[in-house]
C-alpha cells in the first residue's frame, strides 16, 4: 500500500500578507504515521483552496502547477522505493535535483556515516577516493563541472583512471585498488538503493577488474628477530619503541589503535581479550574477541607503562586521552605509531636490519606462528580476520632452511 500525499496549509505560523507556509504531508498507511515536509511555498488560505479544486480559476493556476510539480516527485519518490522508509523519502526529497546520479551525492553519505561510527581512517580513504576520482576527471576528461555521474564511468573511463595514476603520475595499482574499492562500494550503493539500474555496473567479468593488490611480505625471520630483541637501545625512545613494537608481536600482532584502546577490564586470567576496532562495526552478527595470552615479556611493558590506577575502566596506556572525541584519538594514535615507526628504524639500522614499521609485527607474529606449525585456522582466529585469505596474505613464505629440512627428509621411507 502506498503513501498518501497531500498538502497542509500550516496555519500555526502567520506569515506576511495573510500568508502560511505549504507543507507536502506524507501518511504512511501501514504505520499510521504522517510527516510534514517544507515546499518553499506560501500562500493565504482562500489561494491554497481555490488551487486544489478540480478545476482552478486562470489566476490560480501557477499556485496549482508549482504544487502539482512537488507532489509528482514525490509520487515518483514512492514509487521508486521498494521499501518505503521516511528515512529514505526524505533523502531523496530534500535533496537537489539530480544528487542520485551524482557519485559526490553518494561519495558524501557514505563518508559523513563513516564518522558518525567515528570510523575517521575509511572516511578518510573515500575521501582521498572522490578527490582522485574528480582530479582525473577534470584533467584527463577535460570537464570543468566537477562532478562525475554514473553514467560517465564506463569499462574505458576506469582503464583510463587506471593508466593515468599508474602510468602518468606513477602510483602504485595497490593505491589504484583501493580508491577503485570505494567507488565500487558507491556504485552497489546507488543500485541497492534503486538509483541507477544494474546494467550500468562497470565491474566485474568481461568489463573492468579492479587490480589485485599484491602485499609485500612484511615480516622479519627468526633471526632476525631474535637479533631485534636482544639489541640494546641507544636510549629511551628506543627502548620504550622496541618494547611497544614486542608487545604488539606478542599479542597476537595487535594494532596500535587496539593497543591505545585497551582497558585493564580487558585483561583477564593471564590474558588480553579484545575486539579489533577496525572491524567491530563490520562484524556484529559474529562479534568474538581475540584471545591473546600474556608473555612474560608483555606483561614487563604493562608494568612498566600502565597506569597505576588499574581501575576496569581505565585505560592502561596513555597514549589517547579518555573520552576524547575520534579525530582526537586518530590523531593520538598516528603520533604514537609514528614516534614508534621512528625509533624503531633507528634501532634497526644500527643493527643492520631492514626498515620495519608497526605493521610488520603483526605480520611477523603471524609468519612466525605458521613456520612453528599452527595451523592457518587458528592464526585467522588469532589476527580476527573474517577471511582465512587474508591471513593467508600475512604469512611470508618457509626459510630456505626449513625447506631443506624437508627436501632432506623427502625420501626417508
Amino acid at each position: 500500500m502506498k503513501p498518501q500525499i497531500t498538502f497542509y496549509l500550516d496555519q500555526r505560523r502567520l506569515k506576511s500578507g495573510n500568508q502560511y507556509p505549504i507543507k507536502l504531508r506524507v501518511w504512511d498507511v501501514l504505520s499510521k504515521k504522517a510527516r510534514l515536509y517544507n515546499t518553499a511555498i506560501d500562500s493565504t488560505e482562500m489561494d491554497f483552496n481555490q488551487a486544489l479544486t478540480q478545476k482552478p480559476k486562470k489566476e490560480f493556476l501557477v499556485l496549482r502547477s508549482n504544487l502539482d510539480a512537488i507532489k509528482g516527485k514525490a509520487e515518483e519518490i514512492v514509487n521508486e522505493l521498494t521499501v518505503f522508509t521516511f528515512d529514505a523519502f526524505e533523502r531523496r526529497f530534500t535533496r537537489k535535483t539530480g544528487s542520485g546520479i551524482s557519485i559526490i551525492y553518494h561519495f558524501e553519505q557514505i563518508i559523513e556515516k563513516m564518522r558518525s561510527y567515528d570510523q575517521i581512517g575509511t572516511a578518510s580513504n573515500y575521501n582521498l577516493s572522490l578527490k582522485s576520482l574528480l582530479k582525473f576527471n577534470q584533467e584527463n576528461k577535460r570537464k570543468v563541472s566537477g562532478n562525475i555521474t554514473f553514467y560517465e564511468i564506463t569499462t574505458d573511463w576506469l582503464n583510463d583512471y587506471e593508466n593515468y595514476m599508474v602510468k602518468g603520475n606513477g602510483k602504485s595499482y595497490t593505491t589504484v585498488s583501493m580508491y577503485l574499492r570505494a567507488l565500487r562500494t558507491v556504485f552497489n550503493k546507488a543500485i541497492a538503493e534503486n538509483e541507477i539500474k544494474v546494467d550500468m555496473y562497470p565491474f566485474g567479468n568481461r568489463k573492468y577488474v579492479i587490480p589485485a593488490s599484491k602485499n609485500t611480505k612484511k615480516a622479519l625471520n627468526n633471526e632476525q628477530l631474535k637479533s631485534l630483541l636482544k639489541s640494546e637501545p641507544k636510549n629511551e625512545f628506543q627502548q620504550k619503541a622496541k618494547d611497544f613494537w614486542f608487545f604488539s608481536f606478542s599479542c597476537n600482532g595487535m594494532n596500535i589503535k587496539d593497543i591505545a584502546l585497551l582497558k585493564y577490564k580487558d585483561i583477564q586470567e593471564g590474558a588480553v581479550r579484545f575486539y579489533r576496532a577496525k572491524t567491530i562495526t563490520t562484524t556484529k552478527g559474529s562479534l568474538k574477541p581475540i584471545t591473546a595470552y600474556l608473555t612474560g615479556y608483555a606483561q614487563e611493558v604493562i608494568d612498566k607503562y600502565g597506569d597505576a590506577n588499574r581501575s576496569p575502566e581505565n585505560l592502561v596506556f596513555d597514549i589517547i586521552q579518555p573520552n576524547s572525541t575520534a579525530i582526537e584519538q586518530k590523531r593520538c594514535i598516528q603520533n604514537f605509531t609514528r614516534f614508534i615507526n621512528q625509533h624503531i628504524n633507528s634501532l634497526c639500522k644500527s643493527e643492520g636490519l631492514p626498515q620495519i614499521s608497526t605493521y610488520w609485527a603483526r605480520h611477523s607474529y603471524a609468519t612466525t606462528c605458521i613456520r612453528r606449525g599452527a595451523s592457518m585456522e587458528m592464526i585467522q582466529e588469532n589476527l580476527g580476520h573474517g577471511n582465512l585469505n587474508t591471513t593467508k596474505n600475512y604469512f611470508a613464505g618457509f626459510e630456505d632452511e626449513t625447506k631443506k629440512e624437508f627436501a632432506a627428509k623427502l625420501m626417508e621411507f
